[in-house]
């Protein structure tokens, strides 16, 4: 063995010696967080090795990322970005390139969404000068409501842009024949649904673009990051672009004339043989990720099995723990032929005159436990859309300003607003277990025997 690589390893020996020497001691008085990142020593030690190299932008640890992920996908593609917001960022900008010909998204047209969603899925349609057209959830998956789809539709839509609610498909074999049938783009925001399946696939990898991300509360962490992932090849070259300042070269960072044409190319109006490295045939970002952050997030892909075992293992035992609580609860149902992998566990509170949300909510989390909402409620109440000017529309309405809606237009939203009122999840992450699940089900039931 060469000398460098005996001393490489022997830091690396020492780095998780004192990792496994400085885990965090367990709080006296524990709180279960309803997410957090898992990490040891091994993540440790491929984040060292990769400083060793000091080579601070993506280079080596983000190829083997990307080429390990596209394999547990069985994707042809996989496209590293700094976050799972610009992943969805990525994702629909690509589908507004000139390059795609007639299927190009322009400025004014229409992409349908959900309103029970996370900003970042209805971010980029607005920031792309697009219209979001908001569809109801429905109550018992809070995924959109796939029977509603149709009557929403205009000449002006052009793509389905949607999540998979906390890890749960949505309705993919019916929104794919919605697709087809009217001939849109689907992107699939699986960033809180990394390993989940619909029939045989792998979610994120049905539609035309899957985007996911790696923040610590997700299924697999690298701190920041995310990734976009497709079959197409156009599509992950204009991704490529979009990601790499809007340059139309795809060299990878360190690397120059791949395609041996650098000098000879003829591009826009710039002069014959322009060098092609600095050629931009996008208005794009830099959204690359650091070899740092690619070393972690691929010592992270190979726990990602045991990670999604765990949290199915957590949601059914929890599960199981309450169905006696059916009467006050509605629990949200996976669709036939879909594998959920668990972002959290979701509870919708029935309607009842023993308690309301706000109060279960408080009791949990002045009793140690955390809850989240069902992300932004009814997004269309959101400060960001109250707020602004940004034109929409309600499923099969007229056009509109998000700024001047009404309790009669929010009210054409039944299921959104319910959720909003009366649904919140809890934590199953993989760093819990039956003790955990065993307080919050304990502690649930204590709040109900009050009443």
């Amino acid at each position: 063995m060469h000398k460098n690589d005996i001393l490489r390893n022997t830091i690396k020996k020492y780095a998780k010696v004192y990792f496994k020497f400085n885990k965090n001691k367990k709080n006296l008085k524990k709180y279960i967080p309803v997410s957090g990142k898992v990490l040891n020593e091994d993540d440790l030690g491929n984040l060292i090795d990769a400083s060793l190299d000091m080579w601070l932008t993506a280079g080596r640890f983000n190829d083997e990322f990307e080429k390990e992920l596209a394999e547990f996908l069985h994707v042809r593609y996989v496209l590293s970005s700094n976050s799972g917001s610009s992943a969805n960022l990525l994702a629909l900008s690509a589908l507004t390139s000139y390059k795609l010909g007639d299927k190009q998204i322009k400025k004014g047209e229409e992409v349908i969404t959900v309103a029970s969603s996370f900003p970042t899925t209805v971010n980029p349609i607005i920031q792309l000068g697009l219209v979001p057209v908001f569809v109801d959830c429905k109550l018992d998956t809070c995924n959109i409501d796939e029977n509603k789809i149709e009557e929403a539709i205009t000449d002006k839509t052009k793509a389905i842009f949607i999540a998979h609610t906390l890890g749960n498909p949505f309705n993919l074999g019916k929104v794919l024949k919605i697709c087809k049938k009217y001939n849109l783009w689907l992107i699939e925001d699986s960033c809180d649904a990394l390993g989940a399946m619909y029939k045989n696939k792998k979610i994120g990898t049905v539609g035309h673009v899957g985007t996911f991300s790696f923040y610590p509360a997700h299924h697999i962490t690298m701190g920041e990051g995310g990734a976009v992932v497709t079959n197409d090849s156009l599509l992950y070259k204009i991704m490529m672009s979009f990601r790499d300042w809007g340059r139309d070269c795809c060299c990878k960072p360190g690397k120059d004339n791949s395609c041996g044409k650098r000098f000879s190319m003829h591009c826009g109006n710039l002069p014959l043989g322009y060098d092609h490295k600095y050629t931009y045939s996008h208005i794009g970002y830099n959204l690359k990720i650091t070899d740092f952050q690619a070393a972690i997030g691929l010592s992270q892909l190979k726990k990602l099995p045991a990670f999604l075992y765990k949290r199915q293992e957590n949601a059914q035992y929890l599960k199981n723990k309450l169905l006696d609580l059916k009467k006050y609860f509605l629990f949200q149902r996976k669709e036939k032929l879909a594998t959920s992998s668990f972002f959290g566990f979701l509870l919708t509170i029935k309607q009842n005159d023993k308690f309301i949300k706000q109060q279960l909510v408080e009791f949990l989390e002045k009793n140690g436990v955390g809850t989240r909402q069902l992300f932004a409620g009814n997004i269309l109440r959101q400060p960001m859309m109250t707020e602004n000017q940004i034109p929409i529309r309600i499923g099969k309405s007229s056009l509109l300003l998000s700024n001047e809606l009404t309790e009669n237009e929010y009210r054409w939203l039944p299921n959104t607003e319910y959720v909003m009122n009366n649904s919140f999840w809890i934590g199953v992450y993989p760093a819990l277990g039956k003790k955990d699940m065993n307080k919050i089900s304990k502690l649930i039931h204590s709040f109900i025997s009050k009443y």
